[in-house]
């Protein structure tokens, strides 16, 4: 029993994870200070997230061939080169808008892979280091929770004092470094070295791998009611983060630095709310613990900064609205792992992460399209009412009275339990930001 792999994934995460969050603020920034447009924001976003989809969807069954090891390594390198390749060209002079959307994409095609590679192996290195799934995943959110909190208040610093392009180099390195760790450490893991795949690789087969992906999710009302709404809470997020935050930013916060202490108040309150619910959240019910916790962290902090136009009442709200998202996925993950045998894990979630992120790209380019058109106010207020609306599912649909039922995943692929044969047959998994 060793804890060096669990630790080492940890640390590529938090490493990781904390560079996003430069470019999470950066990449809108650059854009709203090159080209004075939301509706410009709103397509680098769109053009970051769409190829994330097509990646989620096809990339269980290759993450399983290649190994995870390989494919967390290799979608952190590629990262590196594709965000790093943003300033060094600015700096040159030769950067152009279509350059720049296409350096997201690389990177949005690649990223998603990466962190799949890492998150299914979560049960398997909890059991190395002598912990439960539920510890674990709570302890895996919470670090990446604090590093987008470190992330986002360095983002600030680093673009008001050196610009935008600092943050994307420093965002560069830390993919670097990340790599590194997960090439070295994860080396030797089992779980974590290509798996034996049957029969002959085919188009075919490849397809059919996925298909059980997609079969064993849709058998589940309950993982599948969760994807839905992790898909349209995602898609408004990334309107949230990519327009309408450094938006409002920009018009009424007074500029980055405050921006990166929102961010940052949002990332550590979500850290102690993932904490929270790791040492306590046993105790209470799933589907209540979320439902709150999803009514806290969704509409508010929308409504809040369309009616106000100072830092102090957006950074309360931003604070208690990262207490209720850092409880959200260790209770999506244990979900998961209780419903789904580890042979699937990778093709179900990566049929999961694409349901999830299929409404990201429209997301942030309705955002960008409806303050260029309507204001920032509507928009903010729009958004507001359809989180809040999402939000109340959990509560008005009887499949997610299944979340309080832990479920043993089926022991077979090819023979899972049929889907009225109680928890078991209930599977599985997205994320929520």
């Amino acid at each position: 029993m060793t804890r060096r792999p669990f630790a080492a994934v940890l640390a590529a995460n938090t490493i990781s994870i904390a560079g996003s969050s430069l470019t999470l603020i950066g990449v809108p920034w650059f854009v709203l200070q090159t080209t004075d447009s939301a509706g410009r924001a709103g397509v680098v976003a769109f053009c970051a997230t769409l190829p994330v989809i097509v990646a989620a969807l096809v990339g269980g069954p290759v993450i399983d061939r290649i190994g995870r090891r390989r494919v967390s390594a290799a979608s952190d390198a590629i990262c590196a080169l594709s965000v790093g390749a943003i300033p060094l060209l600015h700096y040159a002079g030769l950067l152009e808008f279509w350059m720049l959307c296409a350096l997201m994409a690389v990177s949005g095609l690649v990223h998603t892979p990466g962190l799949t590679a890492r998150y299914v192996l979560l049960p398997n290195l909890a059991e190395h280091a002598g912990t439960t799934v539920a510890r674990a995943a709570s302890l895996y959110d919470g670090v990446s929770r604090g590093a987008r909190m470190i992330g986002a208040a360095l983002a600030g610093l680093l673009i008001v004092v050196f610009g935008a392009e600092a943050a994307l180099l420093l965002d560069a390195a830390s993919f670097a470094v990340s790599a590194l760790l997960v090439a070295a450490f994860l080396r030797g893991v089992p779980a974590a070295e290509p798996q034996p795949a049957s029969g002959k690789i085919s188009f075919a087969s490849y397809r059919a791998e996925l298909g059980e992906g997609w079969a064993f999710l849709t058998r589940s009302r309950l993982l599948l009611g969760i994807t839905v709404m992790v898909m349209a809470t995602n898609g408004l997020d990334q309107g949230w983060s990519a327009v309408l935050l450094p938006v409002h930013g920009n018009e009424a916060l007074g500029g980055p630095a405050s921006l990166g202490l929102m961010v940052s108040l949002f990332g550590g309150f979500a850290l102690l709310g993932a904490l929270l619910y790791g040492a306590f959240g046993a105790r209470f019910p799933r589907r209540a613990v979320f439902a709150a916790a999803f009514l806290l962290a969704g509409a508010p902090r929308y409504v809040v900064a369309a009616v106000t136009d100072t830092p102090l009442p957006l950074a309360v709200t931003m604070a208690l609205s990262g207490l209720g998202v850092g409880m959200l996925n260790p209770i999506l993950t244990t979900v998961v792992y209780e419903r789904v045998p580890e042979e699937l894990r990778s093709r179900v979630s990566s049929v999961s992460t694409a349901g999830s992120e299929l409404a990201m790209p429209m997301g942030g380019l309705a955002a960008g399209l409806l303050v260029d058109a309507y204001g920032a106010t509507v928009a903010l207020l729009l958004f507001a009412g359809i989180y809040l609306l999402t939000t109340l599912t959990p509560l008005a649909f009887p499949a997610w009275r299944d979340m309080d039922r832990p479920g043993t995943p089926p022991v077979s692929r090819t023979e899972p339990a049929s889907p009225g044969s109680g928890p078991a047959a209930r599977p599985r998994h997205p994320s929520a930001k």
